[in-house]
């Protein structure tokens, strides 16, 4: 089935099968919903209660699995600025918003109840440029969270632009945990190493294939990754990269096409898809938006081959031609073992599983 069948399978069914090209053989792609407007970041309760961000809807939604049917949605938090971040710790919700980091306490007994968040901090920088988060919760109980660079290609006077924060869930104060991030989208923590991996996108003004989007790894904390001066492993910034070593920064794990927007990410620790996807990088590619021609707008994996990463599309389905149908902006390995990939364009949320054999 060729893909312009996909799409308007899409449109009409809301689901398509397995075989359709543009799904890794095996697999099954359908939406759970249509009804999230904007879905960003995801964050999923022991009870099955997805919680779901925005960036230009202002709004944070519960999406409530029903026994039969679709699932309900409810808005429990509105009128707050690009909450596109979010992470659960403890059963409370954490909410990145702008310049602020908001908890909900014992937030599944309380999402209907329009609930009032606690202000864990609202002295994160708050330049809108690059400025909607992303969350997650480490192996510390910590608080991480990005700071997109105010800008295309700059240097910043604040060390916490362009970088990846460490905060205290209790107090809010923050650390620099990683140096030379532009603007990271997406962080998920490795399983079996317990180290932070996240995405990374580069400068524009370029051209159409340079400089790469980057998948880092963070082998020790306090480092850089390059930003303004070295792009990719070791392509120097026409602007700031003269006199600067690519050696002396960390060079990424895996480079993806320019442009492509790799954002949401996330391992995969379910036993639902086999041992060739045990611990899979699963990452949404948001799409180009300023590159002549588009490229994007799918799901990738990265699997992992006598321990180095082997990256290939996984759902490739959103785009045909030059009209994009939807945009991934991130993925989720769920605890049922399917995999979730929100679509802030489409307001969908869709599911990933494994056929039966």
């Amino acid at each position: 089935m060729r893909k312009d069948v996909c799409i308007a399978a899409i449109a009409s069914t809301l689901a398509f099968p397995a075989t359709a090209e543009g799904i890794a053989p095996g697999f099954s792609l359908a939406v759970y919903t249509d009804e999230v407007p904007n879905a960003r970041q995801m964050a999923e309760s022991e009870s099955g209660v997805l919680f779901v961000g925005t960036r230009r809807a202002g709004r944070v939604y519960a999406v409530v699995p029903a026994p039969e049917g679709p699932p309900e949605v409810v808005t429990l938090a509105k009128g707050l600025t690009m909450p596109s971040g979010l992470a659960l710790s403890g059963g409370d919700l954490y909410v990145a918003a702008l310049d602020r980091v908001l908890r909900y306490p014992d937030i599944e007994a309380t999402f209907r109840r329009s609930p009032k968040p606690e202000i864990v901090t609202d002295a994160l920088p708050d330049r809108y440029h690059h400025g909607w988060k992303y969350l997650s919760v480490g192996p510390d109980g910590f608080l991480y969270v990005p700071v997109g660079a105010p800008c295309n290609i700059c240097k910043s006077d604040d060390e916490r632009f362009a970088s990846i924060l460490r905060m205290d869930p209790i107090s809010g104060e923050t650390t620099v945990y990683a140096h030379g991030v532009r603007n990271s989208v997406g962080m998920a923590w490795h399983p079996a190493t317990n180290e932070l991996w996240f995405t990374d996108n580069g400068r524009d003004m370029m051209g159409d294939d340079l400089p790469p989007e980057e998948v880092n790894r963070v082998r020790k904390a306090g480092a850089h990754y390059g930003y303004p001066y070295i792009h990719g492993s070791a392509i120097p910034d026409p602007e700031f990269g003269d006199g600067h070593d690519p050696s002396d920064y960390v060079p990424p794990e895996v480079e993806i096409q320019a442009h492509a927007a790799a954002i949401g990410m996330d391992f995969y620790t379910g036993g639902k898809f086999g041992s060739d996807y045990a611990n899979a990088l699963f990452i949404a590619e948001h799409g180009s938006w300023n590159r002549s021609s588009k490229v994007g707008y799918r799901v990738s994996v990265v699997r992992f081959v006598d321990e180095k990463p082997v990256y290939l599309p996984f759902v490739d389905v959103w785009l045909e031609g030059q009209r994009a149908s939807g945009r991934p902006a991130d993925v989720l390995a769920a605890r049922d073992g399917s995999l979730l990939v929100s679509d802030d364009q489409g307001g969908r949320i869709y599911r990933v599983t494994r056929d039966s054999k």
